[in-house]
C-alpha cells in the first residue's frame, strides 16, 4: 500500500498581517506552512488603520473576523473641512451591517490585529513561525523552492525545500529584490507626519474620519478604535517631521480638540503610489505591499493584500497538490496586478482632488463637493465599499450581459436559511467552487462538493442580486468571486 507524498511546506515571507493571514489561508486548505520574519518579535506601533467589508470576507476565511470584530468599530463616514475646519461635504455611513454582514468600514489598531492574527496561526495544526530569520537566497527547481535562512542571532545559514514562497515581506521586500522585479512608479510620493494618539477621556469630536482639503496644510484625523486617534499633515518642502512635532503641533491638534493628548508615535512616512514589474518567478509570488503601495486616500493599502493572499491560497493549494497545473500561478498577476493599479491610481486622484491644487482649487472644489453631496447617488457612491471587478480571464468570464455585470466581483454574503436554521451565504458555499442559482420564489439553490440545497434567501438579497444582474445563475470560486453568470 503506498503512502501520499509529503509536500514540503508552503514558506510565506512576512509575518505581517498579510503574510499572516496568508499562513491561516493555506493552513486551511491543509497546507504545511512555515511562516519566517526578519524581526524577532511583532512591529508594535499601528500603521494599518481600516479595512472594508471586502477585506473582512478574507478575515472570515482565515477564522478571525468575530474577534477582529471585538477590537474594531465602524467608521461613521467621511467629512471634508476647508482651511478653516468648515464642514465642506459629509458623507455618511449607516452603522448597521452592508451587503456582507459587517460594517461597510472599520477601524482599528493594528497591533491588535496582528496579536489576533498571531493567536490563530499559534492554535493552527501545519503552521511554524519563525521570527529573527530572514531569507536571503531562492533557488528554484522544477516543482519546489529551495530558501536559504539566515538566524539573525547567530548568523548561521539553512536550506529549507519550499513548495512554494509568498513574499509578504513589506515595502523593502527581499523576496522582490530576489525575483528580479522592481517597482515603478504611477505618481509622485507625498511627504506626510503621521501622530498617533491617546486620550484618557473621549475626545469631542465627530466619529468619522476629517479630512482638511487645505492645499497649504492637507491634514487628516481620525478616531480610530478605543482611546486612539490619528493625526496625518502633508509637510511643505524643505519641512521636516520635527519641525512639526514640537511647540507646533498642540495648535494643529487643538481643532479637534486633541492638543492634551497623549503623542504614542510621530513619525514622516512618504506615501507612494508604485506597483511591482514582476509578480511571480516560478512558484514564487508576490503579494501586499511587496507588489504595490498606495497613497492613504481610499484606505486600501491592507485590503489590497489581503485579496491577493484570498485570490491567491487556493491556486497555490491547486497547484502544489497537483489539482491544478502550474499555469494556473499565471492568474495571480493578471488578476491582481489590474485590480491593485486600479485602486492606487483612484488614491491618488482622489488625494489630489480634496487636497491639491493652490489657492485657485478652493473654490472649484468647494463648489464640486456641495453638488456631489447634494445628488444622493454621488453621494452613496462615494462611501461603496465596493471596488472594481477583476478583469475577464480565464478564471473570469465577462461573457453576455450577465456576466459583465456579475463576474469578477463578489457574490453577497446574504442570510439564507437551511432546515431551519440561518447563517450566511459562505457557510454552505465551501472551500471549492459552488453555483448559486434562483429556485423557487424567496428560495435559492446552491451547488457545492457535488450536493445540490435548496435555501431560503432570508432577506431577498441573492435573488435582488442576481435578478439585477440578469442572471439566474452565479459560478463562484473559492475566494467568493464570481467566475461566471448566466
Amino acid at each position: 500500500m503506498s503512502s501520499q507524498p509529503v509536500i514540503p511546506p508552503v514558506v510565506v515571507v512576512g509575518a505581517g498581517p498579510v503574510g499572516t493571514t496568508a499562513a491561516l489561508l493555506l493552513a486551511r486548505r491543509g497546507l504545511p506552512v512555515l511562516l519566517l520574519d526578519r524581526q524577532p518579535r511583532p512591529y508594535g506601533l499601528p500603521r494599518a488603520v481600516h479595512l472594508d467589508d471586502e477585506a473582512l470576507r478574507v478575515l472570515a476565511d482565515a477564522g478571525v473576523v468575530e474577534a477582529f470584530l471585538e477590537v474594531s468599530r465602524p467608521m461613521a463616514g467621511l467629512r471634508l473641512l476647508d482651511a478653516r475646519h468648515r464642514t465642506l461635504a459629509e458623507f455618511r455611513r449607516a452603522g448597521d451591517a452592508g451587503r456582507h454582514g459587517w460594517p461597510q468600514a472599520s477601524m482599528f489598531h493594528q497591533p491588535d490585529l496582528e496579536r489576533l492574527l498571531r493567536a490563530a496561526v499559534r492554535d493552527t495544526p501545519g503552521v511554524e513561525l519563525r521570527g529573527g530569520e530572514e531569507v536571503v537566497g531562492l533557488a528554484e527547481a522544477d516543482r519546489s523552492v529551495t530558501v536559504t535562512v539566515l538566524e539573525r542571532a547567530t548568523g548561521r545559514r539553512r536550506d529549507v525545500v519550499a513548495s512554494a514562497v509568498l513574499g509578504c515581506d513589506g515595502a523593502n521586500s527581499t523576496v522582490r529584490g530576489l525575483v528580479g522585479a522592481r517597482m515603478r512608479d504611477l505618481g509622485r510620493p507625498d511627504r506626510w507626519l503621521v501622530v498617533d494618539l491617546r486620550a484618557r477621556v473621549p475626545l469631542p469630536v465627530w466619529p468619522g474620519v476629517h479630512q482638511v482639503c487645505d492645499p497649504d496644510r492637507a491634514a487628516t484625523f481620525m478616531p480610530v478604535s478605543g482611546d486612539r486617534y490619528r493625526f496625518e499633515a502633508r509637510l511643505r518642502p524643505g519641512e521636516t517631521a520635527a519641525d512639526l512635532t514640537g511647540a507646533a503641533l498642540p495648535a494643529l491638534l487643538a481643532p479637534f480638540g486633541a492638543q492634551d493628548a497623549e503623542v504614542v508615535r510621530a513619525a514622516e512616512y512618504v506615501y507612494r503610489a508604485q506597483v511591482a514589474d514582476r509578480w511571480r518567478r516560478g512558484r514564487v509570488l508576490l503579494a501586499g505591499d511587496a507588489a504595490h503601495l498606495t497613497p492613504p486616500f481610499v484606505g486600501q493599502g491592507l485590503g489590497l493584500g489581503l485579496r491577493d493572499v484570498h485570490q491567491l491560497s487556493w491556486k497555490v493549494a491547486a497547484v502544489v497538490t497537483g489539482a491544478a497545473g502550474e499555469e494556473l500561478l499565471d492568474t495571480h498577476r493578471a488578476e491582481r496586478e489590474p485590480h491593485a493599479r486600479a485602486l492606487v491610481r483612484l488614491a491618488a486622484v482622489v488625494g489630489r482632488l480634496m487636497t491639491g491644487g493652490g489657492a485657485g482649487a478652493v473654490p472649484v472644489r468647494r463648489a464640486v463637493l456641495a453638488a456631489v453631496a447634494g445628488v444622493p447617488a454621488l453621494a452613496a457612491y462615494a462611501t461603496d465599499s465596493r471596488t472594481p471587478a477583476l478583469r475577464a480571464g480565464p478564471l473570469v468570464e465577462r461573457r453576455g450581459p450577465a456576466g459583465r455585470r456579475l463576474a469578477g466581483t463578489l457574490v453577497p454574503r446574504a442570510r439564507v436559511r437551511a432546515g431551519g436554521r440561518e447563517c450566511r451565504l459562505d457557510d454552505v458555499l465551501g472551500a471549492g467552487t459552488a453555483v448559486v442559482a434562483l429556485a423557487a420564489p424567496g428560495r435559492v439553490a446552491v451547488t457545492a462538493a457535488g450536493r445540490r440545497a435548496e435555501l431560503d434567501d432570508v432577506d431577498g438579497a441573492l435573488t435582488a442580486w442576481l435578478r439585477a444582474g440578469r442572471a439566474r445563475f452565479a459560478v463562484v470560486r473559492p475566494d467568493r468571486v464570481v467566475r461566471a453568470a448566466g
